[in-house]
């Protein structure tokens, strides 16, 4: 159903915010000979144009390369390194985590905290916080600054695995939107207007990459393209839930960030609609993704709206999505780009 083998080497490549390089260079060797211009920007967002059949209006799609991860703050006298987050994170899902620093080579440290057999009962009890965490390398301090220089990044360690119709790893958020960009750009023959995939950078550290690539292009149309929240386990009430894997790609109305152009959700619910491609409503009340860059940063603002991946277990090394979501994802998003200019967009 979808390229599992494009799909895991996208998710396991590094790329913390800042420091998307190797990422940008994957996909740069993904989409070359599906776009009809390429050009890399001042901050590193990879804008890829392809034609359309009129040069009227603008379209950008924004997914960004960047995915949480850390970057070395210190390294004390036995070798063990601390680290600021790039990114947000849940402080307890680093428990029992390895991780990988990217210095002069590559080089595996594991997330250290204290044991619980020493813990006095009011530690046992409190939460713990990314300051209680430490990186072990299992080298001395010398050996440490052979590779480890302050300032290098760190991103985690985990490979990507099918699990029954569904892929786990880390980095979903948001390497599958990145993924389904590439998929769309290969599939796509010609679009509505001229389009601009743009697979932007340090989004998880304030939507940057997608406010200065906006700036530029000055899109009319503007799609978000990453994850969302999929609450759907137990405990949950369906209030809570936001999505549901497996129900079809989401179509965002609103989040912390942007509410969408009722325009651009009704015209994307009619496209999925029409052609029998599964849909699903999202409202995600925190949190927010490059659409609102897209939307804001580009003079009398764009018709912007968003696709959204459900994704459960967010922020953590375990995010899961399920095969059929991304399919309907990649079919919706190649129909939206190809009928831009048969809807009447006025108010």
């Amino acid at each position: 159903m979808i390229n599992v083998d494009l799909l895991s080497k996208t998710c396991e490549t590094a790329g913390a915010p800042g420091f998307e390089n190797r990422v940008r260079n994957l996909v740069l060797s993904k989409i070359k000979k599906h776009v009809d211009h390429i050009e890399i920007d001042n901050m590193g967002n990879v804008i890829a144009l392809k034609k359309g059949k009129s040069n009227s209006k603008k379209v950008m799609i924004g997914a960004h390369m960047d995915e949480i991860g850390f970057i070395v703050t210190h390294i004390d006298s036995n070798g063990f390194v601390k680290f600021h987050p790039l990114g947000g994170f849940d402080p307890k899902t680093l428990t029992s985590q390895r991780v990988i620093i990217h210095g002069e080579k590559d080089i595996i440290g594991v997330m250290g905290s204290k044991p619980i057999h020493v813990m006095t009962p009011e530690e046992k009890n409190k939460v713990p916080k990314i300051t209680d965490y430490y990186i072990d390398l299992g080298i001395s301090k010398k050996e440490v600054e052979k590779v480890v220089s302050i300032g290098d990044s760190i991103t985690r360690q985990r490979e990507l695995i099918e699990m029954g119709d569904c892929v786990n790893c880390k980095s979903l958020d948001n390497r599958i939107a990145v993924f389904i960009l590439i998929e769309v750009l290969s599939k796509m023959n010609t679009p509505s207007y001229d389009t601009y995939a743009v697979f932007t950078v340090q989004e998880e550290v304030g939507i940057r990459g997608a406010h200065v690539a906006a700036q530029k292009i000055q899109p009319d149309f503007g799609f978000g393209l990453d994850t969302t929240i999929a609450y759907d386990v137990p405990g949950a009430a369906d209030h809570e839930k936001i999505t549901k894997l497996g129900d079809g790609v989401a179509i965002k109305i609103m989040d912390a960030s942007t509410i969408c152009d009722t325009r651009m959700v009704n015209f994307m619910r009619n496209q999925a609609s029409k052609n029998n491609i599964k849909w699903q409503n999202e409202i995600l009340t925190a949190g927010g993704t490059d659409t609102a860059s897209i939307q804001r940063m580009t003079p009398g603002g764009s018709i912007a709206g968003a696709f959204s991946i459900p994704t459960r277990h967010i922020h953590q090394v375990i995010e899961m999505v399920h095969k059929s979501d991304v399919k309907n994802c990649i079919d919706l998003m190649t129909i939206c780009l190809s009928k831009l200019d048969q809807s009447d967009w006025k108010f």
